[in-house]
C-alpha cells in the first residue's frame, strides 16, 4: 500500500523528497541500511541526512551514494562489507586471549579511554567513502536556497558528536567554526569516527582548536549519543514557514508501544555493557512520548540484540536488514504528509 504522500507525488510527477535523521545503536545500525533502502525503493530521495554513531555511518554512505548517482539499495552491500569482528582492534597483542589480553585491555581503557583503537573503522570509512568520491565535507556541499538554515549549513550530511571537553553536542560540519576549522577541509571519515566513539569501547577522537588564543586547546570527542542519540528536529524549519518535505526519523531502540526490556547485570563487564546500552537507548527517550515525533519515526525492532555485539553473525545481520525493510514498509503504508502537517505543523500557515 502506497503512502498518501507517495501517491500525490506520483500524480504530480515530482520527485519525492525527505530529510533523514538516523539514530545510533552500534551494530544494530545494520537495520538502518535496510530501512533507508526500502524508502529509496519507494521513490524517496534525501537532500539532507543526519545521524549519530551507527546512524552517522549509514548517513555518510547515503549522502555519498546519492552524490555519486548510485542507488541507495547499495547500502545493504555496504553494511555487509564491514567486518564487524575487526572493529575490536587492539594490535597483535590485543588479539591474544587469556590474562595478558585482559591486562592490555585494562591498560588501554585506563590510558587511551577505550579498549579498541577504532582505526579499522576509520580506515574502512575513509577508503569506502573515497571510492564514492567523498573525502571532505566540501564534497558534500549543496545548493539549498529554499532552506531556513544558514548558507554555511548547506551540506548533504550532518553527524553529531559529544565534545566532553567543552561539554557540548557538536554538529559536524556545522560547528567546525567553533574550533576555527574550515568545514570544507575536514575529513568526513574523521567526523563519523568521532560520532561512533562508543565510550569505554573505542578510543575518543581529539580535535585541536585553531581559533586565536585557543591553539593549545584540544577537545575530546566521543559518541554523539552521549548527549543526543536522535536529534530528529535537526532540519526542522525555524522561520515559521511549513516544511517543503518531511523529515523521517529512523529509530533502533525505544519502541513506540513503550514496552520494557531488562538486562541482567552482574560483574564489571556486564555493568559496562549495561551502561553503554542504557546511554544509547535512553538518550532523547522523551521524544517517544511526543505523538508528532512518533508520527514521523520508523521503529525497527532490534530487541534482544546488543549494540556492542561485534561478533554478530551473518544470520543476525540479515535479520536486522529484514527488520529495517519491514519497519520502513509498515511506516510508508500509513504515512500521510498532509495529515502530519495538519496535526503537527498547523501553526505554520505561510506558503514556502
Amino acid at each position: 500500500m502506497a503512502s498518501v504522500g507517495a501517491m500525490e507525488a506520483a500524480e504530480s510527477n515530482e520527485p519525492m523528497r525527505a530529510d533523514l535523521v538516523l539514530e545510533g545503536g552500534g551494530v544494530k545500525g545494520i537495520g538502518l541500511a535496510g530501512a533507508v533502502a526500502t524508502l529509496a525503493r519507494a521513490g524517496y530521495h534525501f537532500p539532507r541526512v543526519a545521524g549519530t554513531s551507527a546512524g552517522a555511518v549509514v548517513a555518510a554512505f547515503a549522502a555519498a551514494l546519492q552524490r555519486a548517482g548510485e542507488p541507495l539499495e547499495r547500502l545493504e552491500d555496504v553494511a555487509r562489507s564491514l567486518d564487524y569482528r575487526r572493529l575490536r582492534d587492539r594490535g597483535a597483542v590485543g588479539r591474544r586471549v587469556g590474562p595478558l589480553a585482559r591486562v592490555v585491555d585494562g591498560l588501554s581503557l585506563a590510558f587511551d579511554g577505550g579498549v579498541f583503537e577504532g582505526e579499522y573503522l576509520r580506515a574502512w570509512l575513509k577508503g569506502s567513502l573515497a571510492d564514492l568520491g567523498v573525502r571532505t565535507f566540501g564534497d558534500l556541499r549543496v545548493d539549498d536556497d529554499g532552506a531556513s538554515l544558514a548558507p554555511e549549513q548547506a551540506y548533504a550530511l550532518v553527524v553529531t558528536a559529544s565534545d566532553v571537553s567543552r561539554r557540548r553536542l557538536v554538529r559536524l560540519p556545522w560547528d567546525y567554526d567553533v574550533y576555527g576549522l574550515d568545514p570544507d577541509e575536514q575529513e568526513v571519515a574523521d567526523a563519523v569516527r568521532a560520532s561512533a566513539s562508543i565510550p569505554f569501547f573505542f578510543e575518543p577522537m581529539t580535535m585541536r582548536s585553531r581559533r586565536a588564543g585557543e591553539e593549545s586547546l584540544v577537545s575530546t570527542m566521543v559518541d554523539g549519543s552521549v548527549l543526543s542519540n536522535f536529534p530528529v528536529a535537526l532540519f526542522d524549519r525555524t522561520d515559521g514557514r511549513p516544511p517543503r518535505w518531511p523529515t523521517f526519523g529512523v529509530r533502533l531502540s525505544m519502541r513506540a508501544d513503550g514496552g520494557v526490556q531488562t538486562t541482567d547485570v552482574s560483574g564489571t563487564v556486564s555493568l559496562a555493557l549495561a551502561l553503554v546500552e542504557t546511554m544509547l537507548e535512553a538518550c532523547d527517550a522523551r521524544h517517544i512520548d511526543d505523538p508528532c515525533v512518533q508520527a514521523r519515526s520508523i521503529f525497527i525492532d532490534t530487541s534482544g540484540i546488543s549494540p556492542v555485539d561485534f561478533a554478530i553473525s551473518d544470520e543476525m545481520q540479515e535479520h536486522l536488514l529484514l527488520a529495517g525493510h519491514e519497519a520502513a514498509g509498515s511506516f510508508l503504508a500509513q504515512w500521510d504528509f498532509a495529515g502530519y502537517l495538519a496535526q503537527c505543523r498547523a501553526f505554520e500557515t505561510d506558503p514556502p
